[in-house]
């Protein structure tokens, strides 16, 4: 990269901290501010990781990506907000910054880039042999297994067949966030987000639902009990977690409450010998199938602020491939679920619950007795690992979307000559292309700051970037393959439906933009 476009990124960088210091902080009246500053922040530091990406591969398709979404990055900084410059405390010529990195987006250039990635497809990341060997694997494993299933998989609403199962338990895949002395893994001294991130978006480019998503739960459910698990707990969960018997589901958001996770209305009440449930989640995903199931509920109403009166509790019920389920205990209660039909991400099914006097022991809240009041930390920590995970199913999405719909432009013939071989293709294929390698690099960085003990904005952010990434890769990848893009026999149909969940769960991206990142940009803008 230029010395006058790293000069003109630190000046972003600079321009964004000066905005986000010019707010109250009022997370309810600015928003719009707050969630355009998120964006800008995330796109910066995905600029930094490929930068240092590039710098360290050499690779020309590396390099030429960074030039792309660079001038990207920095082309949208400057319309979010050249819209309203006064809210940031800025003017025009605050904003009259870019100008040698944006001589990149010449047709020229575009056209060079595109026809990069077109003839030598998107670079590998260079890993070491342990995590080379994961790669390939699993890349296997999503071509060989996953991808034939995934289209009746998908069209027919079927629950993930033991077909892919099965291997997948085999192979440890459910083991990947628990440590070796319980049966996964992880190395017992050290974190290994990489090997996470790596398994995920080759299952991922496989299929979303059937497959990609398979270890989000037990990535979620193993960091919440490692982090607040007595040693007794741990010794019971975790490995039937990693063997993947039974599964896993988490059960955290309700009706009416969304991604505001410090509301949770379910009740749990003391009774003899453990705790009632009662009340209503929703958008509870593979709770059919699953054994556990952990569920956040409100263990004191009285207690503020509100996310100090949340617990954590490990419901263990039968499993079932039904879309609807009942389960009745031999105490009274009974818990319920329905599967929600969805646009897309088929294959877990995510379900309607309702628990009604549903007795959980005293053995089974999470920390026991400490644990009490302790749910929405743990909650937090596991959604840390879980919004790494998306981005990492975000890259594999994209990953298959970009190589279909590149296979068919090549292919498909208009006017004379390949839909690929125009320069407005080759546009959006070097855009799609830099995205996506922009995403991956950001992807594995996040992972190496969580190995570190470090990260958890950074998880907010790979997020926000990822998933809004995906939603536009995968329209353009429809969009080269014209009308027959829009057909449900086509793959690429069901990249862009499954896309359009990502910026959803795990953490709305409104919620994690003006309410995690946004207000951390205004406090640390005060603070630095």
């Amino acid at each position: 990269m230029k010395a006058s476009v790293v000069t003109e990124i630190e000046e972003l960088a600079h321009i964004i901290q000066r905005a986000a210091s010019h707010l109250s902080g009022d997370l309810d009246r600015e928003q719009i501010e707050l969630f355009d500053l998120a964006f800008c922040q995330a796109e910066l530091e995905a600029v930094r990781a490929l930068s240092t990406t590039a710098q360290s591969t050499s690779d020309e398709r590396h390099l030429a990506a960074l030039d792309y979404f660079t001038a990207q990055v920095i082309a949208n900084a400057r319309a979010r907000l050249s819209l309203r410059p006064g809210a940031y405390g800025l003017s025009h010529g605050d904003l009259d910054i870019g100008a040698d990195a944006l001589t990149v987006m010449n047709p020229e250039e575009l056209s060079r880039i595109g026809t990069l990635f077109l003839e030598q497809g998107l670079p590998q990341d260079v890993l070491d042999d342990e995590h080379r060997i994961m790669r390939d694997t699993f890349h296997d494993f999503a071509d060989e297994v996953v991808a034939p299933l995934a289209e009746d998989i998908h069209r027919h609403d079927r629950i993930v067949p033991d077909d892919i199962l099965t291997p997948l338990k085999e192979m440890g895949c459910f083991g990947l966030s628990v440590p070796m002395r319980y049966g996964g893994l992880k190395p017992d001294n050290h974190e290994d987000s990489l090997g996470m991130v790596v398994v995920t978006e080759e299952l991922s480019r496989g299929s979303l639902g059937a497959a990609g998503s398979l270890i989000t739960r037990p990535e979620i459910m193993a960091r919440a009990i490692l982090e607040g698990g007595t040693d007794e707990q741990k010794q019971r969960w975790l490995p039937g977690i990693a063997q993947g018997d039974p599964l896993c589901a988490i059960s955290v958001t309700e009706p009416n409450t969304g991604s505001d996770v410090a509301s949770v209305n379910l009740r749990a009440t003391r009774t003899s010998g453990g705790w009632l449930l009662n009340g209503g989640k929703t958008w509870c995903t593979f709770a059919g199938k699953a054994g556990y199931i952990l569920v956040l509920a409100r263990t004191d109403a009285d207690v503020h602020p509100p996310h100090r009166g949340l617990s954590l509790f490990v419901v263990e019920k039968p499993c079932t491939d039904d879309h609807d389920f009942e389960y009745s205990q031999p105490e009274g209660g009974r818990v319920s679920g329905r599967a929600i039909a969805t646009l897309g991400y088929r294959g877990m099914h995510s379900y309607e619950m309702f628990y009604d006097n549903f007795f959980v022991p005293d053995s089974n809240l999470i920390g026991a007795e400490e644990g009490q009041g302790r749910g929405f930390y743990y909650t937090m920590r596991g959604f840390m690992g879980g919004r790494l995970q998306t981005a990492a199913r975000a890259c594999g999405l994209m990953r298959a979307a970009f190589e279909s719909a590149t296979s068919y432009a090549s292919e498909r013939v208009v006017f004379g000559k390949p839909v690929a071989h125009y320069p407005l293709s080759l546009a959006k294929i070097a855009g799609m292309g830099s995205h996506i390698i922009a995403g991956k690099a950001f992807t594995r960085s996040v992972a190496e700051l969580i190995d570190a003990g470090e990260g958890a904005m950074e998880a907010s952010l790979v997020k926000l970037l990822t998933c809004r990434s995906a939603e536009w890769v995968t329209r353009e990848s429809l969009q080269l393959y014209g009308g027959m893009g829009y057909a449900e026999e086509t793959d690429v149909s069901r990249y862009f439906a499954d896309a359009r969940v990502l910026s959803i769960f795990e953490g709305a991206e409104e919620t994690l933009a003006i309410r995690v990142v946004g207000k951390s940009l205004v406090d640390s803008s005060r603070s630095g």
